[in-house]
Formats: structure tokens, sequence, C-alpha cells
């Protein structure tokens, strides 16, 4: 997927003044928010759950070559092929070669971001080979000639307006269709693809490691389908999406569930290892799993943003993130949006280009909160905009001024001092009376206009402690 992360201010500001993706938006804390409140609160021992899946996730990522190695190893005993592609072009390569090998025309794909970021779909079709994305949101947004909104609900920015006038102009349904005629005509149009597939696709949210099963987790049953019916199939995942055991992946699955969608379970927990056994009556003859680096291997070499790769793309930080249900996903400009987005996009694209998205948080903490496996995503925004500003991403790129280095140990010594605080509030208060409009600072003169061009701060008052003793008195 071409990376437009560059474009983040423009996009964003484009998406706030859209009134309608600004009330879709609005749902994800409302609803899939605060179910995965209410469920991680029925859920007993679900801190304990936290805890145990995250410190499995830094034990696997840190002896991560030991888990890939036993998971191919394990998938190939199955009967499976195991490819490993060091970027995405590699990865793309892979999967035509055994689409022309096997003299496929038609795949069917379920969800799968990684083969977002190979571009896929353009590239089978340069082929001239037809891919149908299985997954209803997903089929949308291909039909439209758009990239996923969101992690979990791709189409979510879509009205129903639109979605009506989609599938009039592809499959010739009447504009003023109810919901459940539009959805039992693309239901229609894609169990015929299902039976006319030459191949499957499919991401994979877990690989476990010991047996080699891959784990896919749908409420639409298109995984099961995409899985099972085709002669081939074809799994593609990041290389982080490994757990060590069956055990394991039974505590990643009520975590994930709860927090992505607020189910206790899916519709569909599909498990696949290897082709179809010889007694089987269904599955494909050929499996092959694609284990895709591009760019993984950059964030697992550093310590500081290592972290990152224990995502199991819940979206749940999306839904709780303030930002992210203001500006959407595509403002983000690449496959993955929303605060882990803002440290993974930059990593695996650009990161002077991306330079907006580790900004694009208010540090606030909500997604950390969230998180099913307690990644520190505030912490590691902190660290980009750090190597952002120190240019050690970017050697054009000037490090902090003497101005700006003076300014901020100025700010250090003040804070961490009770007499030089109170001494800096009462010059404050004294020099904001020419900008202060009804109680409210609304036009602060640059360098620090910025903060006040969409918004108004209140005007700074007596320290609190002064006014307590007002009050005492």
């Amino acid at each position: 997927m071409t990376s437009t992360t560059k474009n983040f201010k423009s996009a964003a500001k484009t998406v706030i003044k859209d009134t309608e993706v600004q009330s879709h938006l609005k749902g994800l804390y409302s609803g899939f928010n605060m179910a995965r409140i209410h469920e991680a609160e029925a859920t007993p021992n679900w801190e304990d759950l936290q805890n145990r899946a995250q410190a499995i996730k830094f034990h696997t990522i840190e002896n991560l070559d030991y888990y890939l190695d036993m998971a191919a190893t394990n998938v190939e005993k199955a009967g499976g092929q195991v490819y490993f592609a060091k970027d995405a072009a590699a990865a793309s390569e892979y999967v035509l070669k055994v689409a022309k090998e096997n003299g496929v025309r038609t795949v069917i794909k379920g969800k799968s971001m990684i083969s977002e970021e190979m571009e896929l779909n353009q590239q089978l079709a340069e082929k001239e080979i037809e891919a149908i994305e299985t997954d209803l949101g997903e089929y949308l947004i291909q039909l439209a000639g758009q990239t996923p909104y969101h992690i979990i609900v791709p189409a979510i920015h879509m009205s129903r307006g639109e979605v009506a006038e989609i599938l009039s102009d592809n499959l010739g349904t009447p504009k003023d269709a109810t919901i459940e005629e539009m959805a039992g005509a693309a239901r229609d149009e894609l169990r015929d693809k299902f039976v006319q597939a030459d191949m499957g696709i499919t991401g994979a949210n877990f690989l476990v490691a010991e047996t080699g099963t891959l784990t896919l987790v749908t409420n639409e049953g298109n995984g099961r389908m995409s899985t099972s019916m085709p002669k081939t199939h074809i799994a593609i995942m990041g290389m982080e999406k490994i757990v060590p055991s069956m055990e394991d992946m039974g505590i990643f699955l009520r975590l994930l569930i709860r927090s992505a969608t607020g189910q206790r379970i899916s519709s569909y927990v599909t498990q696949v290892t290897g082709p179809r056994a010889s007694e089987e009556e269904d599955g494909p003859d050929e499996f092959h799993l694609v284990i895709v680096d591009n760019g993984r291997t950059k964030m697992l070499a550093d310590p500081n943003l290592r972290e990152a790769l224990n995502c199991i793309r819940c979206g749940a930080c999306l839904n709780a993130c303030p930002v992210y249900r203001k500006v959407g996903g595509h403002s983000y400009g690449w496959v993955y949006s929303g605060p882990i987005g803002a440290i993974v996009s930059p990593v695996l694209t650009n990161v002077p280009d991306a330079k907006d998205l580790p900004y694009a948080s208010s540090l606030c903490g909500a997604c950390k909160e969230a998180c099913p496996v307690k990644i520190n995503i505030p912490r590691m925004l902190l660290y980009l905009r750090n190597e952002l500003t120190e240019g050690n991403y970017d050697p054009t790129r000037k490090k902090s001024s003497i101005g700006e280095f003076i300014a901020f140990k100025g700010w250090g010594l003040i804070v961490k001092d009770p007499v030089f605080m109170r001494i800096a509030n009462w010059l404050g208060r004294l020099g904001q009376w020419p900008l202060v409009r009804a109680g409210q600072l609304r036009n602060l003169p640059p360098p620090l206009s910025a903060w006040t061009r969409y918004r108004t701060f209140p005007r700074l008052v007596k320290p609190f402690r002064d006014r307590w003793k007002s009050n005492e008195q």
C-alpha cells in the first residue's frame, strides 16, 4: 500500500469537517469500547489474563527465532510449505508463483492486513487473477476502490446511502434496498465466488509454534470458507503472530475477542494445521504459509520499539483514542492507524515522511489502559518524538536549537521548585491580561499561536495553595 503518511495533517482537517464520518466515529466509544469495558469487568481474572499474555508476548518476541523455527518445522511436518519473505515484494512474488503453478484465475481472500502492506490485490489483478475480499466490510471497501478505515470495521466511515450506491453500481441492487436486501445480495455474490475460487488467501490471528496450527477469528464464516473450499490455501502473516502453545492461544483468544468487539467468543474460530488429510472431507490440497518481515526486524532490533510487536491487532486502542475518533483511519496514510499505527507505520515505511504520526496523540493513556496485552504505547510515542526532534531518523534534520534546549531546561527547573513555580505563575498572570477575553486565552502570540489556533485555554489563576489559604481565612 502506497504510503501517504506525510499528508496526515491535511487529511485529518478534512475528516474533522466531515459531519457524516464524525457521527460514525462517535459510535466506536459507545459501541466497541464500552462493550470491551463491560466484558473486562465481567471476566473475574481479566488482569491475570492480561499479565500472563504480556509475559508470553515478551518471552516470545525475545526468543522469536526459536519459535519461528519451531513453527516452520511443525507446519512442514503437517504437510504444509513455509516461505520466509524478507519484504512485501518477496511475499507477493511467492504468492504469484504459487498461483501461476496452480493455474489460478480466481482468488478469495479472508481479511488480511499484511496483504494490504503487499498491495496484493493490485498485483494479482496485473496478472489477470481476480481477487475478491470476502469480509463484507472489506468487500465494500474493495468495490469502492478504497483501503480499510479500521482494523475491525473497515467500512465504518461509509453511510448506508454510500453502501447502497456501491452495491447498486456493482451488483445491480435497488438504491432504496433495505439493509437485509443489501446483505443478501452480497452474500449471494460471494457464495458464487467461494465455489469458483481456485485459491484462498487469508491472514492469521495466531500461529501456534508447538503444532504449526493457524488460527483465524471471524464473525461471518468467510475465514472458514476461504480455508476449506479452494484447492490451494495461502496464509500470510507477520513474523510476530507466533504464540508458543495451544494453552497460550486460549489466553489470547479470550483477550482478543473481548477487546475487539466486546464478545465473549466470536461466531467462528477456525484452526488449520496443514493441508487436508486423506480421511478429511474438506480442506485444501496444498497449504502454504508465508511469514513476512517487511521491516519488523527493524523494530525487533530497537529495544525501545520492540514492544510494538506484542500487538494482537484487536483495535481496542483505536476505539479508546480521542484522536483516532476524530481523524479516522485514512488520515494516518498507511495500513495501520490509531495509537499503535502511529508507532508501527512510521517504522515500517519511512519515519521522516510520517513525522506527524507520533504527535497524533494527547498522551492521555487511554490506549495503554485499553490494550489487552498492556503495551506501553505512550512511552514509545514519546521515544519516537525524541528521535525525530534530535534528528536520529533524519540526518538532514537539525537537532534541537540552543534556545529550545535552554527553554526546556528552564521549564524543568521551574516545575521542580515551588518558589520558582510561584514566581512563574505570578509573572504569567501579570502578562496574560492583554490576551484574556471572557476568562479565556484565545489568541496566543507566536511561538505559542498554534496552541490556540483551534482551541481556547482558561486564563491562569492563583495557585491552589493560595486559594486554599484565602478560603481558610
